[in-house]
């Protein structure tokens, strides 16, 4: 049975060789002119792409507005905040922190990529994006996606070098050291989001625009484009999910291998190590698990792909700054000392 995309193509093929039968003398170089209009213009004749979004109930849009307006609000302000936080005091110097900042700032951007389109969508029934805002979502949200993989991966090998080697900690992880290792992953970053730019901007569009999600996603593209994308997607697979399920088991060894090696610590030392790695490594089964859900899996759109997109562009920007300021004592008593300074100034100010 053949395929919609085949149809398509089927089709074009068949009416190019009707026109070129229909050829006069009298008319030649005109209707020649026109077919080479028809035959350059063809495959790239979609220019923005039609966006089905969460629902197209009214009420249920009004609500879903508001709850995402908040989920925003939230996840840029308390992300800013733990910058803030962070780079006004003195007492959160350590590497892990500097991390930290790094991946606030990233959360904070990414939220900012995905969650104001899919909020001011909700007010319209029909909503669309030009081809141009589709590449530049795609582009920033592997950017962001890469970068954070690898701050979270310098993050790990921190807790690794704290637990396991507490005595050349200082030797080891030097300022120098977290800065090369947070250029790596904004470089890394660029390099994966080119990747993906550069196998979708080569894709052809000459029928269907309408996609059944509320942001650009590159399965959904794929299976929209007229052109051969069998061997695209298996690259985008390889490169995305390959990645992640990667480095998602490089994270996993490194946490049994910190695990292992507290047994030869105290109690209290045991109890903090545990505080801290378990924050982290719940942030990452956050990140990964969608990320591997999503790209490690034949390449196919299917319907729970937007609540499990809605979690990771959404929910877990704003659930990252909770898990890290709940579980980490000194991150809540430097926002308290921050806030009664910033509230003691404002009261003298005035």
């Amino acid at each position: 049975m053949a395929t919609a995309k085949e149809a398509r193509r089927y089709n074009g093929e068949k009416s190019v060789s009707n026109k070129w039968c229909n050829l006069s003398k009298s008319s030649f170089y005109e209707d020649f002119e026109d077919l080479h209009l028809d035959l350059h213009m063809s495959p790239n004749n979609v220019t923005e792409f039609v966006l089905l979004g969460l629902t197209q109930n009214p009420h249920l849009q009004k609500i879903l507005f508001m709850v995402f307006l908040f989920i925003f609000l939230v996840t840029l302000l308390a992300n800013l905040f733990i910058v803030i936080t962070i780079s006004l005091s003195p007492t959160l110097s350590a590497p892990m922190y500097f991390f930290l900042t790094h991946l606030s700032f990233i959360d904070a951007s990414f939220s900012s990529v995905t969650t104001p389109k899919i909020t001011i969508d909700l007010l319209y029934q029909r909503t669309t994006i030009s081809w141009g805002g589709c590449m530049t979502q795609l582009f920033l949200e592997h950017f962001l996606g890469g970068s954070e993989t690898i701050v979270l991966i310098a993050m790990a090998y921190d807790r690794y070098v704290a637990i396991c080697k507490p005595l050349h900690y200082t030797t080891i992880m030097r300022h120098g050291l977290c800065q090369l290792l947070v250029v790596v992953a904004w470089i890394g970053g660029i390099l994966h989001s080119t990747v993906q730019i550069f196998f979708t901007h080569e894709l052809t569009f000459c029928g269907p625009n309408v996609i059944d999600h509320f942001m650009c996603d590159f399965f959904s593209l794929l299976e929209l484009a007229c052109s051969d994308t069998y061997w695209r997607g298996i690259v985008i697979s390889a490169n995305t999910g390959g990645m992640c399920l990667l480095i998602f088991f490089m994270l996993l060894t490194s946490y049994i291998v910190i695990l292992s090696s507290l047994k030869s610590h105290g109690s209290e030392g045991r109890y903090k190590a545990l505080s801290t790695c378990g924050s982290h490594f719940t942030v990452v089964v956050l990140f990964f698990v969608p990320c591997i859900f999503t790209h490690v899996r034949p390449v196919a759109t299917y319907p729970v792909d937007k609540l499990v997109t809605l979690f990771y562009a959404t929910f877990t920007p704003m659930l990252n700054p909770i898990i890290y300021t709940v579980r980490n004592t000194e991150v809540k008593i430097a926002m308290k000392t921050l806030l009664k300074r910033r509230v003691s100034e404002t009261v003298h100010g005035s």
